[in-house]
């Protein structure tokens, strides 16, 4: 068996890689919203942060009520029970990627996780 899986993603509006890569460790997505379109929904999560990178394009978020403005090379830590929602820009798509990993979860970083051959 092998120690490792990968896959190829394509232009699908979401791709969720925790099923396809069988993560047992953090959620994963990656998101395309279309120019003016959002994410239909508000959501807060119960013991999960969530990390986002914009890999393109231009939008919004609101969280808890405040507005911020986001764009390619942006990256944004939001808490668990923080109110989120996204927003493309009217005039561009926004493809971002979405990392949910437990809060304080993080036991080592790579300089004391590392084991060096």
């Amino acid at each position: 068996m092998a120690s490792y899986t990968k896959m190829t993603v394509g232009k699908e509006n979401r791709t969720e890689l925790h099923e396809k890569l069988a993560l047992t460790g953090a959620e994963i997505s990656l998101n395309t919203l279309p120019a003016g379109a959002n994410v239909p929904f508000v959501h807060s999560h119960k013991a999960n942060e969530e990390i986002y990178g914009v890999l393109s394009g231009k939008g919004k978020v609101v969280i808890d009520g405040e507005e911020i403005s986001l764009a390619v090379g942006d990256w944004l830590k939001i808490s668990p029970m923080a109110k989120r929602q996204f927003f493309a820009a009217s005039n561009s798509e926004i493809t971002y990627i979405c990392i949910q990993v437990k809060e304080n979860s993080l036991e080592g970083y790579t300089a004391t996780d590392a084991v060096i051959y």
